[in-house]
This record gives structure tokens, sequence and C-alpha cells, in this order.
């Protein structure tokens, strides 16, 4: 078994600076879990914590039902590949491999074997005899993998892996690893910055910001209802649109409506624009909401210029100017100016809108979120 629990970690250096802030995490067996946020937010700090690089200032650490805190790394049957590979140059890739076993004095005939395994599975079969300088980026990283394989660990801990490769080998790297975690059947946890590698590669993701944990969940769960303003902007590509407004309740057609804009003729296309809210995302919670700031989020690909759109639309039509467009093949952004507000479209590549030209757009109000506008957490996903 190697589940991990984490247990209310904290991480304090000296000086009174805490880099982690009560990390409670239950890691299932055989689960690919991702640490993602910005630079700075605890996540590598977490990652070596685990390790045992780095010491735990208060809390618990479970792998399996062993208390790790105070075990040394090489007995904690985890194995870590690093962002910048941490090859030894003057070796080939056969000795890289075997370097950790031989140190554990495996025998000879068993440590063949089990690089000879590792290469297979990796398709570094051909390159067991050459040095690192003689490899590219992505061969250089299956050779790091390699290593942590032979080494056949309870645990897998990746520390921003592919952060060195370009983009195409990015995405290669990001399915070599997905098939590498179904075929070994091991826990695996994965820290990185960029949000497209949690969302593609995660069973969960854990979101990090400033030392604390803001959501863990599934990428669709955390994609489709964010726990908070910071969790929806950062996850998604492009990120959402947010839009400072105010929720009022229209007694005329008793429905709630969110409204935002300006009817002042000195601001450029001074019209205020309204989303009325279908039944379906109505909750209790609004009353108290009646008449006050929140903030409004909508995603670019619920942000429609298609004419089928705006000719059934009844609400949220918004007048924008477009700055810039985008073809991207399969789709075109738009990046749109609306009152001094900068709002982002993900539509079809057959549209028509061009730099300059003013259009109305159709948020879809089934897909909109609203958040409090102090403490920035969700009021409606």
């Amino acid at each position: 078994m190697a589940s991990l629990s984490l247990r209310g970690i904290y991480k304090k250096y000296p000086g009174g600076v805490v880099a982690v802030s009560d990390v409670n995490l239950e890691i299932r067996d055989k689960e690919f879990i991702v640490l993602v946020g910005p630079s700075g937010c605890g996540k590598s700090t977490t990652l070596r914590m685990i390790a045992g690089l780095e010491e735990i200032s208060e809390g618990e650490l479970y792998i399996g039902d062993r208390l790790v805190n105070d075990i040394a790394p090489k007995d904690r049957d985890i194995a870590m590949v690093f962002q910048n590979y941490a090859l030894y140059p003057h070796m080939t890739v056969f000795d890289n491999m075997a370097f950790g076993l031989k140190l554990r004095k495996v025998p000879k005939d068993e440590i063949a074997r089990k690089v000879e395994e590792a290469a297979r599975i990796l398709d570094l079969t051909p390159l067991l005899n050459r040095k690192p300088k003689a490899m590219s980026g992505g061969q250089r990283q299956r050779v790091a993998l390699g290593r942590a394989i032979v080494r056949n660990p309870q645990v897998f801990l990746l520390d921003e892996p592919l952060s060195n490769l370009d983009a195409k080998l990015r995405a290669q790297m990001r399915t070599e690893i997905s098939l590498l975690h179904k075929r070994l059947g091991t826990t695996f946890i994965y820290v990185t910055h960029d949000q497209t590698e949690a969302m593609t590669m995660g069973d969960r993701i854990v979101v990090m910001k400033g030392g604390y944990v803001q959501q863990i969940d599934s990428p669709q769960n955390l994609y489709e209802t964010p726990c908070n303003k910071f969790v929806a902007g950062f996850l998604g590509s492009p990120q959402m649109n947010f839009i400072d407004a105010v929720l009022t309740y229209r007694s005329d057609i008793q429905k709630y409506a969110v409204v935002f804009g300006s009817e002042d003729t000195k601001v450029s296309r001074g019209i205020k624009s309204e989303v009325i809210l279908p039944d379906s995302k109505v909750t209790p919670d609004l009353e108290h909401y009646i008449d006050k700031e929140v903030i409004l989020g909508i995603r670019p690909e619920n942000v429609h210029d298609e004419p089928q759109y705006l000719a059934n639309a009844t609400t949220g039509i918004v007048k924008c100017e477009v700055e810039i467009t985008e073809l991207m093949g399969a789709e075109t952004y738009l990046y749109l100016d609306f009152q001094g507000v900068k709002l982002t479209a993900r539509v079809s590549p057959k549209s028509t809108a061009r730099p300059q030209d003013e259009i109305d757009v159709v948020f879809d109000a089934e897909k909109i979120h609203l958040f409090d506008k102090e403490t920035e957490k969700t009021i409606i996903n």
C-alpha cells in the first residue's frame, strides 16, 4: 500500500516565514495527484517535505500506516524526479540508471535486469551506452524517470519535470508520464505551475496559493465548480473573465439579475448590461447579496458572437469593441474591450469580427459564476 496522509503540515523558516500552512491531504494508493499553483505557493516545499528533503515544522506525515516525520529520505521508499534531471555527466545512461541500485549493493545481474526493463518501458534501449550530453532534453528526462523506476518505489515524486522542455516535447512527455503511471500502478505526486499539465494528468488536483490549499478536487469539478475567484482564474486557458457587477432583484419579472457597466455618456458605449439568472442558478444565499457589489465570472467559451446566439438572446447581451483577433485553427480568440474591462471570447473560426469592430456578444446565463466582492468566495457556480 502506498497511500499518503498529510495531517496539519506546516513549514516554518527562521524569521517567521511560513511557507506551508495547515496542509491536510489524503492521497489514495495508485492515485495520480497534482499540486499546482503560482511560484512561491508552497507546492515544491510540500513535495520536499514528503521526500524528507525538508523538515516538517508541525504536523504528521504517514506513508501507508507508517509515521515518517523522522525517517531519512532513503528509508521512505520513494523516488524523486527533479526539474533539472540531476544526471551524472561522466556516466552512461546505463550507469546513471543503475547508480542508486549499486549503492544499495544490489547484485549485478539484478541491476542489469531492472535497468533493461526500465529502458524498454521508456524506449531508451538504443541509448544505454550514451552520455547525457549526447542526448536531447526529452531523452534526459526519460533517463531521470528510468533511474526512479528501477528502484520500484512505493511513491513517485515529480517536481516540475517538464518545465525545461519545449512545448511540443512537453505535450508528448505529458502523455508518456500518464501512460507510465498506468503501467506501473504506483502512487504519483506531481508538482507543476502549468495548469494544462494539472488538468490533463491528475486524478485529483490540489490548488495552492500563499502556502494554503485552496481546493482539492477532480479536474472537471475544479473547472466547473471553483470554490473561489483564485481557483476559477487559475484553471482554464484563456482564463475566466471577471467583471465588477451588482446583484439586483427584478420584482417585475420576479428574477435575480446581475447588472454591470455604466450608463454614463462619457464612457465609451455607456450602456448597462444585464444577465437575468436562470432558475437553475438561484440559491437561498442570493437574498443576502441583493443590491450589493459582486464579481461576475464567465469563461471565454461561454461568450458568443455567433448570429444564432444573438438572434435568440433575451439577456446577457454586451456591447464591446474588438481589440485583437487570434485565429487558432479550430477556434478564434477575440480580445474585447467592454467600457475599459478586458474580456476574452473563444468563438468559431468562422467569426467575422475584426479589430476596431463594435460587436454584440452574449454571455451564456447558464454558465456564469458569481463571487463575493470582499472574500472572493464563490456565491454561485
